[in-house]
Parts: structure tokens; C-alpha cells; sequence
């Protein structure tokens, strides 16, 4: 309810209820206030008198707390009325506010008079301050009067002269401000000539100090125009700043590199410098390699018409042809060298410049410049893969861009060469692996190969079946790093190769520079590149035997009447493929001379040799597929093994197949089983059983030329040794490629290679045996020998003096074949080995023809046995004068036949299951000729006997 309300209805009540009673206290105070004589002051006044200070204190104590603030009294005690007003209360309440009036005025008034003394000094002060403003006011007026009159006698006119002063010098300053504005206006011509001579630095410094001329005279309206200008000019020369920057990506020039950064040291932009030049290295990259590629692809392109600058670098490149491959990739790298040489030199630059500044910098700049050198040294460090990346991308495009099954060889090795060549530089840059560019070069050389080493399986198989199996006139000193394929191990060796690791671990170790120092790029500091290396293609081979060349010491034929015709006709150059009459003949002692170390080669093993190190070269450049090509260089030798035991070695019988030791047996059967192809007629080449057998090869059928069936020639015998011993020789130099072979291949592929050298590659010499066998058994009639024998008598009653006929017919034959071993001596060389095993083969045939011979023999007598051991000894006599072969082969096993004749029942009971050696027909025979023995005994040893034979077949 408002205070309004209230009070109608206070006044309303009063009314009503009092009409006809006496007026209330309140009306009566107003009367008396009002209308008496006596003010409520004066009553107030009287009625103060009356307290005392105690009930003043407890008073003032009870005054609300609003009262001591900013408030409007009066509405606030109205405000605290209650909605339905007491008159009682009003009064009471009247009459507590009057009390506390009273001694809040009491006390106030106590407070003045003690204060009193106070007052009265500081309003003397007042008075006193008063005085000296009015002397203050006549002084100014007085002063004022006086600088009056004294502008009207003499300042006037002093003045009017210090303005003119004043205006002489502002027109001087004015006449400064044109000349350098007409300066400005002349610089633009002066900033463009030393944007010429390429002094950016100068061009900048001038420019910026004629921008801060330009501010000093900005209140000119001319001024704001020519600094547009100015900006402008100062845009320029920053984009040929950028431009110059640009150009040391592909060729950096330490003075020229020098000033670039000079101008942006002073334009205090070096990061964003940096940050520049790495976008116009990458830049260059596409550009360089667009263009490389470009160019050869217009230059062989047949068609002129086509616009090839259109399309893009990954397409572009499917368009080189197969002739300008290497060539472009070899400019490809040059170009891309030449963008990573300019890369390192800006490092190195600035790892020696920026070396410089951190000691000449100043207190005040050091926290910048070592920020901004801080920011290069990372960015430079962090460019160095990205800077690979992108070379690495364009030479990994360009070797996908097409397919490389047509190259031969020689060029994919070149090819191999030059990728590896890049990959090592990438390494040396910036210690990269470069996987993908390895990646790319496993998947074109696995393509390559696969379809490559196919073709030579079937190369290899066409010599075979074409070749004489004649001497190839190679020099007597003949090793395969005398081919020009194996030139680069007279190079390299794997002690070499492990030196050059250490050696490049050390100086690595060595190297204190943050910026490591790369042997690339520090061989090749000048305009050379690594891809500038040729490979000699005008190395001439010196392998083959000219007249003179046998240096044996003996004396040589001058005729060549007994020379065999084979060593007269042409030969074929496996490189070329022409056809070239032999250098000069090789001409052997007349007398006979088995050399301990011949090189016999034919014109497939040759060429087998030139295979092998085009592979090995293949290994060198691409470690990732070394394993399959290594693989692949065991399947030719293996091919060639295989081959020569199957045109030489397989007229063994039954018998005979125990001349082939077990793991010569092994070697042989996993050949045919891994790498032979059994199905000979495939009319359709998608036949399924074709591709089942696709990775295996036909095995090889000997040329008609070679007559394995001539007793005029042995049975082939010089074919026969030309090819095992053709083999023996590349058995022992792939024994010398082993350590090479050894340090290529990864390390857990090593079980592989020894298991290739311990099982195909030792077993080559072991193939002499079957392969000669035919010729021992062939060239001395042994049946002759056991007619002779079985009509000699063995019962006779005498001791002869005399030995039998047989054993002259079999020395005679002995005596034959020598005299042919030594004329082919004449003609060809025969290695101490062939001599030596064909005599074996011999001998041991003939000692096996004495048993059988003694073993027909249905009845002997003791001196008959003596009649065997004198022939035999005889026939030892004999031997020993004609055949340098020590010891007689089986000697023992033929007096032992004889000597059991003489053991008494016992001891011959204890030899025989001891002697296994000897047949059962011939054990038989043996107990059934010794006569010394009852027949209960005789009986008793057959039983025995036959009882092994049972034992035996079980």
C-alpha cells in the first residue's frame, strides 16, 4: 500500500472515531506549535535542558544505522509505517525521534565549542589569503598595461623580421625536399641497371633507403604516388631475386649464391629464402626430367605431327623407345646428379657461412640469426629426403615406363649399372635405402631374367647339341678373368669389398660435420658426373692360342700333317657370333707329356663361362634377386654336367653302374628330376601338361658328328676328354668364383651355394669314370684274352718256366693303346687325370679278366696255380715298364684269387665269406679246384658258399 493510502486512511479512521471527542495529542502539539506565541523550537530547546548525557548516549546508541547514510530521513520513516496505522505508535514513535534529535543536536553542539579555537584560526587564514589575491589582481593589471604599450613601441616589428627569418629557412628546407624528390624520380632507372648487372644486394639497400626518404616527405602529394612506385620496384627486384635463386638448382655458383643471400639477409627473409629454394628444387627435378625425356622421345619418335610436350612425365616415358633407353636413362641421371650436386653444395655453403655468422653477429641480433640459422641447418637436413624422394620417383617412373624383354645382356647390365650407380648416390646423399626404386628394379630384372636365362638354357642347349666336342685353341695360362665378362673382378675381389665397407664405416665415424661429407660428391666436385664412366667396350679378349704360345719348354711341330682336321676348321665367337679363322694353331710336343693343369674348353663351356659372369655381373648390381640368379647359374652348370654324362656316360650295363658312386648317382637323379623335361612332343604351346613343364628344359641329344663307335678313335675317346675334363675345368673355376659368389648372395642363402659346390660342383671329376668306361671296356678285347685263356691247361704235373701266350696279346693291346695316347698327346693336351684314370679303368677291367679267366678253370692243378701267378707277375713286369701308374690297381685282388688255392681248410673257410669281392661262380670254382681238401670239406665250404649267394639276393 502506498505512503498516501496510508495516511487517507489513517486520517479517514481518526474521523470517524472521534468526531465528537477531544482533539488528539498530535492536533494539540500542532496548535500549540502553531498558534501559540511559543516556537517548537524554544519548547525543543526547553525540553533538552531536561536530559542528562547518559540517556543522550543510550539515545544516539539507539539511532537506526540508515540514518548515518545517504538517505532521505523523513520518507524513510514514513516508509516503515505498518499498512494499518496506530496512532499510539505513531506517537510513540514521534516522541522517541524528538529524544534523538535532541541529543544528536546536544552533541554536535559540544563538539563545536570544543572546536571552536580551531575555527577561528582558519578563518583567519581565509581573510588573510583574501589580501593576497586582491594584491595579486593589481600586480596583472598593472603588467598588462605595461606589455601593451611595450607591443605598441618596439616587438611588432621585431617579430615581423624573425618570421621572415623563420620563412627563408622553410624554403630552403623545401628546396632540399625537391632535389630529393627529383632524386627518387631518377633512382627507378639506376635500380634497373643494377637489377641488370645482378647487384640485388645494392638494388635492395638503395631502394630501401629511398623508401625511408619517401617517409620523411609523405606530407608531400607527389610523395605517395612515387612510393607506390617505389614498392613496387622493391616487388621486382624480389622476383628476380626468386629468379636467381631458381637458377643455382641446376648450377650452383658459389659467388652468385653469395649475393642471393646477401639480398635476402637484408631484406631479412632468409627463412622464407630456404623455403623457396626447396620449391624450385623440386622444380627443377620435374622440369629436368621432363625435359630429358622429351627430348629423345621427339628425336625417335616417327611421327613429328604428335605434340608429346602435352602429356604427362609417366606417360611421356612409355613412348621412349627400346634403342634410346639407356642412353636417356644416362642423361636422365646426369641431370638429376647435377640438381643433387647443386643441393649439397648449398649445403655445405651455408654450413661454412652460417659457421661465420654465429661469431660475427651482433648482441642485439643474435636471437634472430641464430633462429634463422637453426631453421636452414633443419629445413637443409629434412631437404635432403625430400630431394631424393623426388629423384628417386621420376628414375622409378621412367625404368616402369616400358618393358625391357628385347634388351640383350650386355645393355641390362649397363642398365643395372647405371640404376645402382643412382641408388649408391641416393644412399651417399641423404643414407637412403631407396626402397622403391629397388623395388622397381627387382620387378623389371626378375621379368627380365626369367625370360632371359630361358633363352640361354636354350642357347646352351643348342651348342650342346651342335658341338664337336673339340678343343677349343685357348691359351695354356686360359682363366676365366681373362674373358672380358670377368674384367671387373681384377677390380674388385671380396677382400677389397670388405676393406671399402670398413673404410667407408670409419670415415663415417670420423666425419664431426653435421653435414656428412659424401665421397660421390666430393670425387666428382667438378663437372664430371659418376654416370660419365664408359664401360670399355674396346677391351680386346688375348685368350686365344697363337703360334708359340705352349709354353711347355718343348720343342714344337713345324708341320701340321698331324694336326686332326677338327683343330683346322674356323671357330665361333660367342660374342658376335661370326665366324673367324682360328689366330693360330697350338702345336703340342711330339713327345708325350700329360700336363698336371690344362685348361680344356670347348666352344659351349665358353660360352658357358661368358653366362656365368654376365650373372655374377647381374649379382654385383642387384643384390635383391642375387639368390634366383645364382639359381639360375647352378641350373647351366648343372645342364652342362647332365649333358656330358648323357652323351658320354650312359653305355653303362648293369654291371658296369657301379663305377657311379652314390652322391655321384644323387647329383645326377636331382638334375634330371628338377631341371629335365621328360615330355619331348607338345604340339599345343597352352597345353597344360607344356606349362607344368615350362620351367624345365628337353634334355640334349649329341651331334651326329661325334662317332662314340669308331675303334679307329678309341670309341671318341678325344671327344670324351675334351668333355669331361671341359667340365673338370669349369668345376675348378667355379671353385675359384666361390668366395665371390660367397660375399654376393644374402647371408642366409649360403646353406644353398655350399650345398651346390659340395654336391654338383666337387662331383665333376667324379664323371670321368662312367664317361671313360666305354673306352676302357672297349679298347682291349677282353673276350680275346678269355678264349686264350680258357684253352690254356691248368692241370699240368709240371712247373713251367714259361708264361702263356695271353698275357703277350694283352701287353700287345696295352702297348697299342699307349702308342695311340701318346700320338694324341701330339695333337691335344690329355691332362695327368685322364691318363691316369683311363689306365685304372684299364687295369682294373684287366685284373677283373685274370679272375674270371682263373675262375672258368674246371680243374687245376698246384702247378697250374703256379703257372697263373708267374703269368700274372709277368704281366706286372710288364705293365710297370709301360704304364707310369702306381700302384697297380687291383693287384691284390688277383693274387689273393690265386693264393686261396694254397689255404688250408680253416683259413679258407674264414676267407671266403670275407671276400665278397669275387663272384659266387668264382668262389665255386675256387673250392671245387683246390684238391687238398676231402670231399665231405669241399662239400661243406659249397654249402657255404651257396648259402651266401641265398643271403645276397635276399
Amino acid at each position: 500500500m502506498s505512503l498516501t493510502s496510508k495516511l487517507k486512511s489513517f486520517i479517514k479512521k481518526q474521523v470517524t472515531t472521534n468526531e465528537d471527542s477531544h482533539p488528539s495529542p498530535i492536533e494539540e502539539n500542532i496548535s500549540h506549535e502553531l498558534f501559540n506565541g511559543e516556537p517548537a523550537v524554544a519548547k525543543f530547546k526547553h525540553e533538552q535542558y531536561r536530559s542528562n548525557p547518559q540517556e543522550d548516549q543510550e539515545t544516539i546508541d539507539k539511532i537506526d544505522k540508515e540514518y548515518f547514510e545517504d538517505v532521505d530521513p523523513s520518507l524513510y520513516e514514513l516508509e516503515k509505517l505498518p499498512e494499518v496505522l496506530n496512532l499510539e505508535q505513531v506517537d510513540d514513535d514521534r516522541t522517541r525521534l524528538r529524544r534523538q534529535l535532541q541529543a544528536v543536536s546536544k552533541k554536535v553542539s559540544e563538539v563545536v565549542l570544543q572546536n571552536h579555537l580551531a575555527y577561528a584560526a582558519e578563518l583567519q587564514r581565509v581573510m588573510e589569503l583574501q589580501k593576497t589575491l586582491q594584491l595579486a589582481s593589481i600586480i596583472c593589471k598593472n603588467g598588462r598595461g605595461q606589455l601593451a604599450e611595450a607591443s605598441t613601441t618596439f616587438t611588432r616589428t621585431s617579430l615581423h623580421l624573425l618570421a621572415n627569418v623563420r620563412k627563408r629557412q622553410q624554403l630552403h628546407a623545401l628546396l632540399k625536399s625537391l632535389r630529393t624528390i627529383k632524386t627518387l624520380q631518377r633512382t627507378d632507372m639506376r635500380l634497373r641497371e643494377m637489377m641488370e648487372e645482378e647487384d640485388y644486394y645494392g638494388a635492395i639497400q638503395l631502394c630501401l633507403e629511398c623508401q625511408k626518404a619517401a617517409i620523411t616527405l609523405k606530407h608531400y602529394k607527389c610523395i605517395s604516388e612515387l612510393s607506390s612506385k617505389l614498392q613496387d620496384t622493391l616487388e621486382l627486384i624480389e622476383e628476380h631475386l626468386d629468379i636467381a635463386l631458381s637458377k643455382t638448382c641446376s648450377l650452383f655458383d658459389v659467388a652468385h649464391y653469395e649475393k642471393v643471400q646477401m639480398a635476402y639477409t637484408l631484406l631479412g627473409k632468409r627463412q622464407t629464402a630456404v623455403d623457396q629454394l626447396h620449391l624450385h628444387f623440386t622444380s627443377a627435378i620435374q622440369n629436368a626430367a621432363f625435359q630429358i625425356v622429351l627430348g629423345y622421345v621427339e628425336l625417335c619418335s616417327p611421327s613429328s605431327d604428335r605434340q608429346f610436350n602435352r602429356l604427362q612425365y609417366s606417360d611421356l616415358c612409355k613412348h621412349v623407345t627400346i634403342e634410346s633407353f639407356t642412353p636417356c636413362l644416362r642423361d636422365l641421371c646426369k641431370s638429376l646428379w647435377g640438381v643433387m650436386r647443386s643441393y649439397y653444395n648449398t649445403i655445405r655453403w651455408h654450413e661454412e657461412h652460417d659457421n661465420l655468422d654465429t661469431v660475427q653477429i651482433d648482441e642485439d641480433s643474435s636471437d634472430t640469426d641464430s633462429m634463422n640459422t637453426v631453421y636452414i641447418k633443419q629445413k637443409l637436413e629434412h631437404g635432403l629426403g625430400r630431394i631424393w624422394q623426388d629423384i628417386q620417383q621420376k628414375v622409378r617412373t621412367y625404368i616402369l615406363g616400358i618393358d625391357l624383354s628385347a634388351f640383350k645382356l650386355e645393355e641390362f647390365i649397363q642398365f643395372l649399372d647405371t640404376v645402382n650407380r643412382m641408388i649408391d648416390i641416393g644412399e651417399d646423399f641423404c643414407d637412403s635405402k631407396s626402397e622403391h626404386l629397388q623395388d622397381s628394379l627387382k620387378q623389371q630384372s626378375l621379368n627380365y631374367f626369367k625370360n632371359h636365362h630361358r633363352a640361354k638354357m636354350d642357347e646352351l642347349r643348342m651348342f650342346l647339341e651342335n658341338e664337336g666336342w673339340e678343343l677349343c685353341p685357348v691359351k695354356s695360362s686360359f682363366h676365366i678373368q681373362h674373358l672380358v665378362e670377368f674384367k671387373f673382378m681384377k677390380q674388385t675381389s671380396p677382400k677389397k669389398i670388405s676393406a671399402n665397407k670398413n673404410s667407408n664405416n670409419k670415415l663415417a665415424d670420423q666425419s664431426d660435420s653435421p653435414i656428412k661429407r659424401c665421397k660421390y660428391f666430393e670425387e666428382y666436385s667438378g663437372n664430371s658426373s659418376p654416370f660419365d664412366i664408359q664401360t670399355d667396350t674396346d677391351y680386346q679378349e688375348d685368350v686365344f692360342a697363337g703360334v708359340g704360345d705352349d709354353n711347355s719348354g718343348e720343342e714344337h711341330s713345324d708341320s701340321d700333317s698331324d694336326v686332326p682336321d677338327e683343330l683346322k676348321q674356323d671357330y665361333i665367337d660367342e660374342l658376335t657370333g661370326e665366324t673367324h679363322s682360328r689366330p693360330g694353331r697350338r702345336r703340342y710336343s711330339r713327345s708325350r707329356s700329360y700336363q698336371k693343369h690344362v685348361s680344356i674348353v670347348t666352344n659351349t663351356s665358353l660360352n658357358v663361362f661368358r653366362v656365368i659372369g654376365k650373372y655374377i655381373q647381374m649379382m654385383r648390381l642387384l643384390k635383391p634377386i642375387a639368390f634366383d640368379v645364382m639359381t639360375c647359374m647352378a641350373q647351366l652348370f648343372d645342364f652342362y654336367m647332365y649333358s656330358v654324362f648323357i652323351f658320354f656316360g650312359t653305355e653303362l650295363s648293369s654291371m658296369d653302374e657301379r663305377q657311379i658312386n652314390n652322391r655321384l648317382r644323387s647329383t645326377l637323379q636331382r638334375i634330371h628330376d628338377s631341371l629335365i623335361d621328360d615330355v619331348h612332343e607338345v604340339d599345343n604351346m597352352e597345353d597344360p601338361q607344356h606349362t607344368e613343364h615350362r620351367e624345365k628344359i628337353a634334355a640334349p641329344h649329341l651331334s651326329p658328328i661325334v662317332d662314340l663307335n669308331n675303334p679307329q678313335k678309341r670309341f671318341g675317346l678325344p671327344e670324351r676328354i675334351v668333355a669331361a675334363e671341359s667340365l673338370v675345368f669349369l668345376g675348378e673355376q667355379m671353385e675359384f668364383l666361390q668366395p665371390h659368389l660367397e660375399a654376393i648372395i644374402p647371408q642366409n642363402k649360403k646353406a644353398f651355394l655350399q650345398q651346390f659346390y659340395s654336391q654338383t660342383v666337387n662331383m665333376a671329376a667324379e664323371l670321368r669314370k662312367p664317361v671313360y668306361w666305354t673306352v676302357s671296356t672297349n679298347v682291349i678285347n677282353y673276350d680275346i684274352i678269355l678264349q686264350h685263356m680258357a684253352a690254356v691247361k691248368w692241370d699240368i704235373k709240371e712247373i713251367m718256366s714259361q708264361h702263356n701266350s695271353y698275357v703277350d696279346v694283352l701287353i700287345q693291346q696295352f702297348s697299342d693303346f699307349n702308342s695311340y695316347m701318346s700320338e694324341l698327346c701330339r695333337h691335344m693336351p690329355v691332362p695327368r687325370a685322364t691318363y691316369d684314370q683311363v689306365w685304372d679303368q684299364i687295369l682294373r677291367l684287366s685284373a677283373r679278366t685274370f679272375v674270371e679267366g682263373y675262375g672258368n678253370t674246371k680243374k687245376c692243378s698246384i702247378e697250374g696255380r703256379a703257372l697263373m701267378q708267374l703269368d700274372f707277375q709277368q704281366y706286372l713286369k710288364n705293365v710297370e715298364k709301360l704304364i707310369d701308374l702306381r700302384p697297380i690297381p687291383d693287384r691284390e685282388y688277383v693274387e689273393g684269387y690265386i693264393k686261396a688255392y694254397y689255404f688250408p681248410e680253416n683259413q679258407l673257410e674264414a676267407w671266403l665269406p670275407e671276400h665278397r669281392e669275387y663272384s659266387i661262380k668264382q668262389l665255386l670254382v675256387l673250392v671245387n679246384a683246390v684238391d687238398h681238401l676231402n670231399r665231405k670239406a669241399r662239400q661243406r665250404l659249397v654249402n657255404m658258399v651257396e648259402d651266401m649267394d641265398k643271403n645276397s639276393r635276399r
